[in-house]
C-alpha cells in the first residue's frame, strides 16, 4: 500500500459522494465495489489512524508477539544441539576443505581446533527434548516449545546479522518485523504503542536500528521504554502545565497540522498527529503499566524480580541485570494484556569469545527463570494460544574454539552464521518437537534448513498475513520484509 495514492483516492471518493449529479454517487458505489466497502472503511480510517486496527488476510492465531533477543549470539552447542561426537573430537582440527572457503571473524584457521561443550545434556518434558543443564527452568516448559536447530544466516558479523533478524535484510533504513506487524494489523491498544522495546544489560551493537520503523511512517516504529522512573523521557508535563492547558494546546496543534496535511498531502503528518495523541494517552497508561506494586507476591518470585544474587560482572551485565531483565518479562505480560502488538526484549551480550562457561552462566541464570515464568504466567492467564514468544539470537557459535592472537587460554567460540538454534511457543506454533537437524559436530544443516526469511514469513503467517501480500511502496517498488526469499515452515504450525 501507498499511503500517498490512498490518500489521492480518498480525496476522489470524497469529491465523488459530495457531487450533486447521480454520476458522482454511482462512481462511488463502483470505486466501493471494487475495493469493498469494508476495505475503504479500514483505508480511511487508517488514514485518520495510522494505528487503527486493521483485518489479517486470512484468520490468525497470533494476535501479539513477545521477541527476546539475546544479542552477541547464544552458544546453540551449549544450550540446544548437543554433540557427543563433538566432545570426542576434541582438540583435532578440520580438514582444510571445510574452512577454505569460510570466513570467521577472529579464528586463525591454520591452528583452530574442535572444542567439545562441557554443559550435560538432559531430555525434558513428554516430547523429550534434548536441553542444556544451563536451562533447568526451560526444560519445565519444553512441550510448549518449537525448537528450530536448523536456522542459518547470511551475516557473520554482528551488527549485519542484528539487522537480517530484525529487518530481514543486512542493511540499514528497513523496517523491523514490529514495524511491519503494526503496519499490517495496527495496533488494538488505544494508550500504549504497538510496538515497544524493553533493554537490559550493555546494550545491542545494532542499538536503534533494530526496532525502526524504516521508510515506513514513523507511527510503527518502537517506542524504548524504560522499566523504572519515568517510561518514556520527556513524558510527564513540565511544572505548572495542566492536563487541560495541554490539551488544548494539542487541540491547537493538531489544527494545524490538519491544514498542513490539506496542503502536503503527506501521510506523515497523520503519524505526527497520532503520536501527539498518543503521548497524551500514555502519560496516564504508561506508569501504571510498570507499576508491579499490585502483582502478586507470588508472581515476583516466580519471575525472579527481587532474586538475591551473588556474581561479579561479564559481558551480559551484572547482579542488577537480573532485576532488569525479570522486569521486563513481566512487563511483557503486562503489555501483552494491555494490547501492545509487539514487544522486544533486547539483552546484551551473549559474544562469548572467551570465557564460554562462566559467561554463559551468568547470562542463562539470569534468564532462564524469567523466560519460563512468562510462558507458564501466559499459558496460566490464557495468552499463550494467542501470544508468540520467540527465543534467537542473530547468529550461532562455532564447533572451533576461538584462537585469538593474544588469548591466553582458548575459552570461547567465534561467530557461526552457517547452523544455530532459535526457538518460538504459543501463537499457533506446535510445541514439544524439534525441527531441523545439523550434522555431527554442528557445522552443516543435514535436514530442514531454516533461512531467517522462512522464519520471517513463519511469524507473519501466524498473525494471518502473507508474506508475499504485505509490502510497502518505496522508491518505486513494493518492499516485503522477506525481500529476498521465504517460505512459511508449515512444521512448526500446531
Amino acid at each position: 500500500m501507498d499511503p500517498l495514492n490512498e490518500y489521492v483516492k480518498l480525496q476522489r471518493r470524497q469529491f465523488l459522494a459530495t457531487s450533486a449529479n447521480g454520476v458522482g454517487a454511482l462512481a462511488l458505489a463502483s470505486l466501493l465495489q471494487q475495493d469493498g466497502l469494508l476495505a475503504a472503511e479500514t483505508k480511511q480510517d487508517a488514514l485518520v489512524n495510522p494505528l487503527a486496527p486493521k483485518a489479517p488476510h486470512f484468520p490468525a492465531k497470533a494476535t501479539n508477539c513477545i521477541f527476546i533477543f539475546l544479542a552477541g549470539a547464544p552458544s546453540q552447542i551449549d544450550l540446544f544441539d548437543p554433540k557427543p561426537k563433538l566432545n570426542e573430537l576434541n582438540g583435532q582440527p578440520l580438514p582444510p576443505s571445510m574452512t577454505e572457503n569460510v570466513r570467521f571473524a577472529f579464528i586463525q584457521k591454520e591452528s583452530a581446533r574442535l572444542m567439545g561443550s562441557s554443559r550435560k545434556f538432559t531430555k525434558q518434558g513428554e516430547c523429550g527434548m534434548e536441553l542444556s543443564d544451563l536451562l533447568p527452568n526451560l526444560g519445565t516448559v519444553a512441550d510448549d516449545i518449537c525448537l528450530v536447530r536448523s536456522l542459518h544466516t547470511d551475516a557473520f558479523n554482528h551488527h549485519p546479522g542484528q539487522l537480517m533478524m530484525n529487518t530481514g535484510v543486512q542493511m540499514f533504513g528497513r523496517p523491523s518485523v514490529g514495524s511491519w506487524l503494526n503496519y499490517g494489523l495496527g495496533s488494538p491498544s488505544d494508550s500504549l504503542p504497538g510496538y515497544v522495546v524493553l533493554t537490559a544489560g550493555r546494550g545491542t551493537s545494532g542499538g536503534a536500528s533494530n526496532w525502526s520503523s524504516g521508510f515506513l511512517p514513523s507511527t510503527y516504529q518502537g517506542v524504548l521504554f524504560r522499566n523504572q522512573g519515568e517510561p518514556v523521557l520527556n513524558l510527564s508535563n513540565p511544572r505548572g502545565l495542566t492536563s487541560a492547558m495541554q490539551r488544548r494546546s494539542l487541540d491547537a496543534l493538531n489544527r494545524m497540522n490538519e491544514l498542513h496535511k490539506d496542503q502536503m498531502a503527506d501521510p506523515e503528518i497523520n503519524s505526527r498527529i497520532a503520536s501527539y495523541e498518543l503521548a497524551f494517552r500514555m502519560q496516564s497508561a504508561a506508569p501504571e503499566l510498570i507499576d508491579l506494586s499490585k502483582e502478586s507476591k507470588k508472581t515476583l518470585e516466580e519471575y525472579g524480580v527481587d532474586r538475591e544474587v551473588d556474581s561479579k560482572r561479564f559481558r551480559g551485565g551484572g547482579p542488577e541485570d537480573f532485576k532488569s531483565f525479570a522486569t521486563n518479562c513481566l512487563l511483557a505480560r503486562r503489555m501483552v494484556e494491555r494490547g501492545v502488538r509487539f514487544v522486544s526484549l533486547y539483552h546484551a551480550s551473549w559474544d562469548h569469545h572467551s570465557n564460554l562457561d562462566q559467561g554463559l552462566s551468568f547470562n542463562c541464570k539470569m534468564a532462564d527463570q524469567p523466560i519460563a515464568a512468562l510462558l507458564k504466567d501466559l499459558k496460566q492467564r490464557g495468552l499463550l494460544d494467542s501470544t508468540l514468544v520467540v527465543f534467537a539470537g542473530e547468529f550461532g557459535r562455532t564447533p572451533l574454539g576461538e584462537n585469538r592472537p593474544g588469548f591466553k587460554s582458548v575459552s570461547g567460540r567465534d561467530h557461526h552464521p552457517f547452523a544455530f538454534s532459535v526457538w518460538m511457543a504459543g501463537g499457533g506454533v506446535k510445541g514439544g518437537q524439534v525441527i531441523g537437524k545439523t550434522d555431527e559436530i554442528g557445522w552443516n544443516i543435514e535436514e530442514d534448513p531454516v533461512h531467517i526469511n522462512d522464519l520471517h514469513a513463519t511469524l507473519l503467517h501466524l498473525f494471518g498475513l502473507r508474506h508475499k501480500e504485505l509490502t510497502y511502496r518505496f522508491k518505486g517498488l513494493d518492499i516485503r520484509l522477506t525481500d529476498q526469499h521465504g517460505k512459511v515452515v508449515d512444521k512448526m504450525l500446531a
